[in-house]
């Protein structure tokens, strides 16, 4: 019990208590679904893509068979906890359940909350040691962590399974290892880096602009601190040899991969995706699907992360102009790898921004904001609380109340953005049109759904009502006791269990919250 009187154990506790209440059982997106199923495909002999599944979704490769056309990094996440769930799937405890075909499967259930509370756990470690590692106190890391997670689209995204908190997490352990080496020595910690940012190729194989981030990121501090310590010490020879057999290790399993199902070492499955399409419609250009607009109108690749209403990286994360607002107003008082990491994050956000320009999914609907650039966007927003509270003596009051509103309104956008299943808003938009803003209307869903007046309010449009799964998934409270309750296939002795169980882990949260604070507290008066 000593351990849950320290404060990273007991924000590690938080962590996975909240991530725990805040689970739906469904993966979220048919996207995670069918990564899912690539991984059941590895230990069952099933297919990746079922042929009534195709033309919407699968490639014809190697053999005329149908293959997913994403890279093989979260489906191997999902490996484990797929064994496992199904195994536990076969229980005779829910036969009826599960030989019904009910949603939440008793599969997907075990999958979301292992997966998604195993991610948040990891990720408040290393943000936490990251912040450390950059000079921050414990209280200021304990508060620049719970800021990420809670204040950012990275809250919306451990209910969603995208992909998006697996790259996060793998990109910032390969930033905060590469850069203990850099100041340590330790080559270990410079191997483990080098290792999770390869793993990150399998992902997503544009996490290679990453690699190049977090090189950006040491040559920047070496610089700003006005010292050639890297070369002096062979410390660069001592970086290729650790970094370059490591990517080419993964860049191989990735190539490997490709080559199994395409039957080539050199392509994507973009290049494959883009023949099916043009088999299919053969109206679309040569340079489908990178054949979006860069600047035309503010719905087009540039100006809609920026700006359009329904996905601004502004809107959607509002610690990130914070952090632009703290960064321009404390710029000569940061340390250099502060100052180092934040013009990194940028650069990285300009350069996702640019690439993801001409695709014409940019938006990467369904999700919550951006989803191509929300990683990056939280990145860039992990300094904005510790900053505001380091430097609060050198802010006026003005400024430091308006970070913490800041802080409160980012908390309650991604709050909100948990309530229902997120298709909702999108299929609204079919018959409200464009523009709308979507954040707004998530809040007038959310009152409207608590009063009853979704009909009166003319918020039932007959998009949400086309496919009846849909709609009984955006029609209810997207939690697991509630989404149980309202499909009405699970006894409701089971339910009033879970519901039990849900407040029992809600008031576990708010005094594990309270002995954080205490810790955090002792802790910034000893240092």
């Amino acid at each position: 019990m000593r351990l849950l009187t320290k404060p990273l154990p007991l924000l590690l506790l938080v962590t996975a208590l909240f991530t725990f209440l805040i689970q739906s059982g469904e993966l979220g997106t048919s996207d995670t679904t069918h990564r899912l199923q690539v991984a059941h495909s590895f230990w069952t002999g099933e297919p990746q893509v079922f042929p009534n599944e195709y033309p919407e979704f699968g490639l014809h490769g190697r053999g005329g068979r149908l293959y997913a056309w994403y890279g093989i990094g979260q489906s191997l996440l999902l490996l484990p906890s797929d064994i496992a769930g199904t195994a536990i799937s076969h229980l005779s405890l829910w036969q009826e359940y599960t030989s019904n075909g009910t949603d939440p499967a008793i599969r997907s259930i075990v999958v979301t909350f292992s997966t998604n509370i195993l991610l948040n756990i990891l990720t408040a470690l290393v943000a936490f040691k990251f912040l450390t590692l950059l000079g921050f106190k414990t209280k200021e890391s304990i508060a620049g962590t719970l800021a990420l997670l809670l204040a950012t689209t990275h809250l919306h995204y451990s209910q969603n399974m995208q992909e998006n908190n697996y790259i996060f997490l793998l990109t910032l352990t390969g930033i905060t290892l590469q850069y203990q080496w850099f100041t340590t020595g330790n080559k270990q910690a410079l191997f483990l880096g080098s290792a999770a940012l390869g793993l990150n190729l399998l992902t997503r194989i544009t996490t290679v602009f990453d690699i190049f981030a977090v090189v950006t990121f040491l040559f920047l501090t070496t610089r700003f601190n006005h010292k050639e310590e890297l070369i002096h010490r062979g410390a660069f020879k001592t970086y290729l040899q650790f970094t370059v057999p490591t990517y080419a290790f993964f860049v191989t399993l990735d190539r490997l991969y490709q080559y199994i199902r395409f039957d080539s070492w050199t392509t994507t499955y973009m290049t494959y995706f883009a023949i099916e399409g043009r088999k299919l419609d053969p109206s679309l250009p040569a340079n489908y699907p990178f054949s979006g607009s860069i600047i035309h109108g503010m719905y087009s690749g540039i100006l809609g992360p920026l700006f359009s209403p329904e996905k601004s990286i502004f809107l959607y994360d509002p610690l990130f102009p914070l952090t632009l607002m703290l960064a321009a107003l404390l710029w000569k008082r940061l340390q250099p790898p502060i100052r180092s990491f934040l013009l990194t994050t940028l650069t990285l956000l300009v350069v996702y921004i640019v690439f993801y320009s001409r695709f014409l999914w940019w938006p990467g609907d369904f999700a919550w904001g951006a989803r191509y650039i929300s990683s990056i966007v939280q990145l860039a927003s992990l300094l904005a609380i510790p900053l505001l509270l380091r430097y609060r003596e050198d802010l006026s009051k003005t400024i430091y109340r308006f970070g913490l509103a800041v802080t409160a309104v980012s908390v309650i956008i991604q709050c909100a953005s948990l309530a229902f299943w997120v298709p909702l808003e999108i299929y609204q938009i079919e018959t409200f049109g464009h523009p709308t803003w979507l954040i707004l209307l998530r809040f007038k869903n959310i009152i409207a759904f608590a009063l009853g007046k979704r009909e009166a309010w003319h918020l039932n449009t007959p998009a949400m009502f086309e496919d009846s799964w849909d709609a009984a998934h955006i029609t209810a409270w997207n939690f697991l006791p509630s989404l149980l309750r309202h499909i009405g296939a699970t006894p409701l002795w089971v339910v009033h269990l879970l519901y039990a169980l849900w407040f029992a882990a809600l008031l576990a949260l708010l005094f594990t919250s309270v002995q954080l604070m205490c810790a955090a507290r002792r802790c910034n008066n000893k240092e």
